[in-house]
């Protein structure tokens, strides 16, 4: 039998979370390692459990999914369940692995447990490969200053973007588009690899998606229990609650 995938359940109704351990209990290979009826609770036990996936409602009490997604550091593969239609273009912008609607028929739940399959194959041969990479430039290596400079490539053509020039950056899979005014550049690196090799004095992820030079940092709004950061372009970022005190600490904010 294959590695076994590891499931986390986040639904706040008991019969949303029953009908999908009916789904999971047709596959050998899926386990349940944990179930949360809110979204703190929810953030606890993926935090605490590591699954492979989460299969996580929309709307949820204290904290919907999408604010699930944003407190957790790494969030694993997630699969939104919810009845609504209205959440898909923003599921898949937080980068969703697959939307499914209420009620969830076995063809459909298989197809995007398959999807899953998929990815978390790709990912494995990925993380492997950059290992082997790893081991191989490491021998001999020396601590490098922060980057001043980065290369983004379009066509033909690349453009030299100065660190100092960036607004933010934002997270787009294993690329970043490197926000500089009212252009948009797309350079070939993840946002985790960018942010260990930026000054961390300059700049700071405020979110899993989202890092900011904090020069470019016009004010901090305050409000409902949500922070955002309005950058000198205009730009308004929310900032997860996890990254606050971080955040207000370099920027000397009394809170």
């Amino acid at each position: 039998m294959a590695d076994r995938l590891r499931v986390v359940l986040a639904d706040d109704e008991p019969l949303g979370r029953l009908a999908l351990r009916q789904l999971i209990a047709r596959h050998p290979d899926l386990e349940v390692v944990g179930e949360a009826c809110d979204g703190p609770g929810a953030v606890a036990l993926v935090e605490a459990a590591r699954p492979d996936v989460l299969l996580l409602d929309v709307q949820m009490p204290e904290l919907d999914g999408f604010g699930v997604i944003a407190e957790l550091a790494s969030p694993p593969p997630t699969i939104f369940v919810t009845a609504h239609d209205s959440f898909a273009v923003r599921a898949f912008e937080t980068h969703a692995l697959d939307y499914l609607l209420k009620p969830v028929g076995e063809q459909r739940f298989d197809a995007a447990l398959a999807r899953l399959r998929r990815e978390l194959a790709d990912h494995r041969a990925g993380e492997l490969g950059r290992r082997l990479a790893d081991l191989v430039t490491s021998v001999g290596a020396r601590p490098t200053a922060p980057r001043e400079r980065l290369v983004a490539r379009l066509g033909d053509r690349s453009s030299v973007i100065a660190v100092g020039d960036i607004d933010w950056i934002e997270a787009q899979d294993y690329c970043a588009a490197v926000h500089v005014g009212d252009a948009v550049h797309v350079v070939r690196h993840s946002l985790t690899a960018l942010e260990a090799e930026l000054d961390p004095a300059r700049f700071v992820r405020i979110h899993r998606g989202a890092l900011v030079n904090l020069a470019r940092i016009r004010e901090l709004h305050h409000g409902a229990g949500e922070l955002v950061v309005v950058l000198h372009s205009g730009a308004r970022l929310p900032v997860s609650r996890r990254r606050r005190d971080a955040l207000e600490r370099l920027l000397g904010s009394p809170g």
